[in-house]
């Protein structure tokens, strides 16, 4: 039980800091006529991405505990996934937030993780998925949740790629 409490309360802590920054980042691109394009998966990613997490801790307390080596396979996958993650945030600074939304004149942002990846935000949480089934020892829960969130992140690229393709053509 140890395991899973502390993988709840790494991912939740996480899960605060980034709700935090992105709700006063939001607040500050809505500020400078930041609008969000339609046909986001936003609410659907809202509801899945914490439900992912918890259904695999989930199904990890129903199934034997993993071998300690993919334990610390997992804790290695999780925290690269975070550490790509957070180098791209701190790289996209007050545009990031957990919406889509484009900014009048504004740049693409192409410092940082960005000048390798065009989306290495998602690539990290992917980390962050793979990583946290490992640790949860969640053989069904981990594949499908994963598999379900990079859906929802391929449908989330297709907005963003849009507003970034305007975003471009303008500068």
């Amino acid at each position: 039980m140890t395991r899973f409490l502390a993988l709840l309360i790494v991912i939740a802590a996480f899960m605060i800091v980034e709700a935090r920054r992105a709700v006063r980042n939001e607040q500050a691109q809505r500020a400078r006529g930041g609008v969000e394009p339609q046909n986001d998966v936003y609410r659907l990613m809202q509801v899945a991405y914490p439900g992912v997490f918890l259904a695999m801790i989930a199904d990890g307390v129903l199934h034997p505990a993993p071998p300690t080596a993919l334990v610390v396979l997992g804790v290695v996958i999780f925290a690269l996934g975070k550490a790509l993650k957070w180098w791209a945030i701190v790289s996209l600074g007050p545009c990031w937030t957990f919406r889509v939304l484009v900014v009048p004149h504004s740049v693409a942002v192409r410092s940082g993780p960005y000048r390798l990846l065009r989306h290495p935000n998602y690539v990290g949480v992917v980390g962050e998925l793979a990583g946290a089934a490992l640790v949860a020892g969640a053989p069904i829960a981990g594949p499908l949740g994963t598999a379900l969130f990079i859906a929802l992140m391929a449908a989330r690229v297709r907005v963003e790629n849009r507003a970034l393709d305007a975003i471009l053509r303008r500068g």
